[in-house]
């Protein structure tokens, strides 16, 4: 049974690069059996994701924030984990990681819980 566990900074100052985590457990995350993704939630807005890395290896980034953003994982910790360059207050969100997601409709397998990320001066 796969299980998720994010966590991050909590409060951020615009301009930084924080980086959150996703630690995985009953399974590898170098499998290829599953698809990884980080998602996000604004105050008062729908989900959205952020990036992914599909079954097959490739990885996705939203094209908004393609220019910002890395999602690269720890083998060693079984972590996935992003990093987000440059936040301004709108990257505030609910950042959650999740498996096996359909994008177009955002439903995902397993979720984890949340973490919350507050950009602010």
């Amino acid at each position: 049974q796969v299980q998720l566990q994010e966590s991050g900074p909590g409060l951020v100052k615009p301009s930084q690069t924080p980086s959150l985590t996703c630690t995985v457990s009953g399974v590898s995350v170098a499998t290829s059996s599953h698809a990884w993704t980080w998602i996000r939630q604004p105050p008062g807005k729908g989900l959205e994701w952020v990036g992914y890395r599909a079954k097959s290896g490739n990885t996705y980034y939203r094209p908004t924030l393609k220019s910002r953003t890395t999602i690269d994982w720890d083998t060693s910790k079984n972590q996935f984990n992003l990093r987000l360059n440059s936040v301004t207050p709108e990257d505030t969100a609910v950042y959650y990681c999740a498996s096996d997601c359909t994008i177009a409709t955002m439903t995902c397998a397993t979720w984890g819980k949340g973490t919350n990320v507050t950009v602010s001066s």
